[in-house]
């Protein structure tokens, strides 16, 4: 029972999302608005991590079977795709090894500034 109200919970978040899109004319997808909400509701306390936290687990557990009809959709649409696999596969790849070497530095950017900061407080 407590992760059928996790779990509705994090509908009820997606369906303010949903709402949000129809309401705002931007460019943004409702998930997008969804986990908007979703870390607004937690970093005000309104809502707290006890109270989605297994099912949000399970449901990352379960992430990969989501991924199985989107395959299935790239290889009904081989034919169409056939053409242009050479530069989707390049820029799959330039995107990928950019979008880690930003984490990266990111990641240490932040590890250094917490560093620091706690230096500054033992002082």
């Amino acid at each position: 029972m407590k992760i059928l109200r996790q779990f509705s919970i994090i509908l009820f978040i997606s369906f303010l999302g949903e709402g949000l899109k129809m309401l705002l004319p931007l460019p943004i997808p409702a998930s997008v608005y969804g986990l908007i909400l979703m870390l607004l509701a937690l970093c005000t306390g309104i809502l707290k991590i006890h109270q989605v936290k297994d099912a949000a687990v399970f449901l990352i557990e379960i992430m990969p079977v989501m991924f199985i009809p989107a395959a299935v959709g790239l290889l009904e649409s081989w034919d169409a795709l056939r053409p242009v696999v050479v530069p989707v596969l390049m820029i799959t790849a330039i995107t990928t090894v950019v979008v880690m070497v930003v984490t990266g530095l990111v990641t240490q950017i932040m590890i250094k500034k917490g560093r620091r900061k706690d230096e500054r407080v033992s002082e």
